[in-house]
């Protein structure tokens, strides 16, 4: 077992609560429900399911706990094993109400234009996420190889694919704090887009969101 600890990767994961316009959130059940279905599909080795995390959808009112819980990950592997001896990702899942399939973000633009204001009742206009980084236009992307990643999941069956665009709201908002906080930290940050249970139902959603983890173990 000596040579596993420090091959082990450790993933951390949120989803986010109800919102305007979506009464159940499909990202706060898979999220809520992850921890016990890995357990029983039985854990991959060297992957280790960190904290699985449900965030408010607001932006700005939400910024202290969003950091709050990406700091927590840090701190904690929870043994006396060195944490850089692990690698972190942050998996973020997101609801995207009209999409068809699964979409895994490449990237996040310091934008936040809400189409309607967030559960705290920000509504910004092309204000710029984190004004330091300068221009609304800037773009961070994830370190993690996304197009393989969907190449290998469409092979196990999935409707899934590569996005550019994590559109303005609250997941972008979020996304592109996570990258800039993992770039900052050495760790890796991925945000997933998932449909409605009406498009994709809740046990292929769950198979998805496993599968997503044991390809990251697998990678990592």
């Amino acid at each position: 077992m000596g040579s596993e600890g420090p091959s082990s990767v450790i993933v951390h994961v949120t989803g986010f609560k109800k919102f305007h316009g979506v009464a159940e959130n499909p990202t706060e059940i898979i999220v809520s429900n992850l921890k016990e279905y890995m357990k029983k599909r039985g854990m991959p080795k060297g992957l280790i399911l960190g904290s699985c995390s449900i965030l408010d959808t607001a932006g700005q009112g939400a910024l202290v706990p969003l950091y709050q819980t990406l700091q927590a990950a840090l701190r904690g592997g929870g043994d006396s094993e060195s944490s850089n001896s692990r690698r972190v990702i942050w998996v973020h899942f997101g609801v995207k109400s009209d999409a068809t399939m699964f979409a895994i973000e490449n990237q996040a633009v310091n934008e936040a234009t809400f189409r309607c204001p967030d559960e705290m009742g920000w509504k910004p206009q092309k204000v710029p996420i984190v004004p330091a980084d300068g221009a609304i236009s800037r773009k961070r992307e994830t370190s993690l190889p996304v197009e393989e990643m969907t190449k290998v999941l469409e092979k196990m069956g999935y409707e899934v694919m590569t996005s550019d665009d994590a559109d303005r709201f609250v997941c972008n908002y979020v996304y592109y704090h996570s990258l800039r906080f993992a770039e900052q930290n050495g760790i890796r940050s991925l945000f997933v887009h998932v449909p409605l249970f009406l498009t994709i139902d809740e046990e292929t959603q769950m198979q998805f969101a496993a599968s997503l983890l044991e390809l990251l173990a697998y990678l990592y």
